[in-house]
């Protein structure tokens, strides 16, 4: 098995909202804002090869935003960044099999899109493979509440429907669906960051990771009462949180960070007073 962590094109948002009630005196200490008071925030998917299939987790969010947009959202970088990313890997979009999705907001997802172009509508990549979203998620994305409608991509669930290769996941199929791509695999379900977030849990021999997306989007945000403004169920991120972070401290299991501007994973700690920290590594020195 290979796990290849692949930078796709960051972005750079409030750090206010991205710590939702916590002062900026405090969030700080932990990231350095710019000027203009945003901190910078890296769009990270994991390419996973294994048995012979390649499987992406996430695909950021690319740069399929028009100009005004692009600036709007912070996006840093005009072309696809994912896509040279897979080119230095080795592989190109064509060669995935399998592109897991946590859930469908931009910066997850947007990157399915080709980059934007005046005089084309956006086209969807990776033309081999089958797309893995949950039900809820998929459910929440063509029906958004006003609160987070500006989160999704209108375009992209006709293209991943009329695709025929949308794969969606329920509870009830998790484990047949997650067998499909492989045996390392496991998804657990979360609901305090948007309805129906699909984690994954990915195994490699007797160590196991799991990449919690936007429920602990980085290392700033182990500690577990830091929670974001885009939250829509702040104390059910939360509670989430402590369960997968408990679970992470008792199995020695790392988490995979799509957000944090350094690290790709971090083993996570508990101090006697029961906080919890992370120590961000390399994916080659998790796995030693």
């Amino acid at each position: 098995m290979q796990i290849i962590p692949l930078l796709g094109n960051s972005q750079r948002l409030d750090g206010g909202a991205m710590f939702g009630n916590a002062p900026k005196l405090l969030w700080q200490k932990l990231v350095t804002p710019d000027v203009d008071n945003r901190i910078l925030l890296r769009c990270r998917s994991l390419l996973v090869v294994a048995d012979g299939k390649k499987v992406l987790f996430e695909t950021g969010i690319g740069a399929f935003f028009e100009p005004r947009l692009r600036e709007r959202y912070g996006v840093q970088e005009s072309e696809h960044v994912l896509l040279h990313s897979l080119q230095q890997a080795g592989y190109s979009d064509e060669d995935i099999d399998s592109v897991v999705l946590s859930h469908l907001h931009f910066d997850h997802a947007g990157g399915l899109l080709s980059a934007w172009n005046a005089d084309a509508p956006p086209a969807l990549l990776f033309p081999r493979a089958r797309y893995y979203v949950s039900k809820t998620g998929f459910e929440r994305s063509k029906a958004p509440h006003p609160r987070d409608r500006a989160s999704f991509i209108s375009e992209l669930n006709p293209l991943l429907e009329q695709s025929a290769r949308l794969r969606i996941v329920e509870e009830a199929n998790a484990a047949a669906a997650a067998a499909e791509i492989g045996d390392w695999l496991t998804f657990h379900f979360s609901e305090g960051h948007t309805p129906g977030l699909m984690m994954a849990e990915i195994r490699c021999g007797s160590r196991s990771g799991i990449y919690a997306s936007d429920l602990i989007p980085g290392v700033p945000w182990v500690q577990a009462a830091l929670t974001m403004g885009y939250d829509r169920y702040a104390e059910r991120v939360i509670d989430e949180k402590r369960l997968v972070l408990e679970e992470c401290v008792r199995s020695e299991r790392v988490i995979f960070f799509t957000h944090d501007e350094n690290w790709p994973c971090g083993r996570v700690q508990r101090d006697e007073s029961g906080r919890y920290a992370a120590t961000g590594m390399s994916i080659e020195d998790w796995l030693g």
